[in-house]
């Protein structure tokens, strides 16, 4: 686990519905927010839009433990969701999930691959590195949280393909998709799919060459054997 600290500054907040969202947002430049969890009653609360984008530049921010400040007031939480405008650089709400120390948690974290520059299916196979998912859906306390997981790739061939099971996780966490039976593909190396089109081609055509060479001789040999007839 990292020593990363990320700590949010926020406030209550008592107006509801989306009229003083949007107002929140175009006046105030605040983000509506909700924090709920660890058996306590949701909280509706507003962190500084400039604050919070900030904050989300970093990839180990979405999967990790916050401290988070309601009016002066510590706890820790968790990102859980995050709803963005669909064009415009403004976070338009967030979910924070209070962190309970002695229960576990579901998160997402992101997948980091090592490696791909030395894999043999890529550097001398001429591969190309398929990525299938990248973060996964893990089980762990919060203590045990990973800000991602480390996927080495340095032995992929051709045609190999690593999957959940392939993976070491981190003391502690436990690979949700594996608990329920899914041994999911996490990335794999094939060849291009011109080139494979291209040897399919190359192996038909040395199929077709081969067989006429075998022909050729039956052929010669019949007409040479053929007996002559008078008129």
């Amino acid at each position: 686990m990292s020593t990363t600290t990320f700590t949010l500054s926020a406030s209550k907040r008592s107006e509801m519905g989306k009229g003083a969202s949007r107002r929140l947002r175009r006046q105030a430049d605040l983000v509506p927010a909700i924090v709920y969890g660890a058996g306590r009653a949701p909280e509706n609360i507003s962190i500084e839009q400039r604050v919070l984008r900030k904050a989300l530049e970093n990839e180990a921010f979405y999967s990790h433990i916050i401290e988070l400040a309601v009016d002066g007031k510590n706890e820790n939480v968790v990102l859980k969701a995050l709803q963005r405008h669909p064009y415009k650089t403004i976070i338009m709400h967030a979910d924070f999930l209070r962190v309970d120390a002695n229960a576990k948690i579901h998160m997402h974290v992101p997948l980091h691959f090592k490696g791909e520059e030395i894999a043999p299916g890529v550097k001398t196979g001429g591969g190309i590195m398929n990525r299938f998912v990248v973060e996964v859906e893990i089980t762990c306390l919060p203590r045990d949280l990973p800000e991602f997981i480390e996927v080495d790739v340095s032995k992929i061939e051709i045609d190999d393909i690593l999957h959940l099971s392939n993976l070491t996780p981190p003391k502690g966490v436990v690979f949700t998709a594996l608990s329920h039976g899914n041994d999911i593909a996490v990335v794999g190396v094939h060849l291009p799919r011109g080139a494979a089109q291209q040897d399919d081609i190359d192996v038909a055509a040395a199929e077709k060459e081969a067989a006429a060479k075998v022909a050729a001789p039956i052929a010669t040999s019949d007409k040479k054997n053929k007996p002559k007839t008078g008129k």
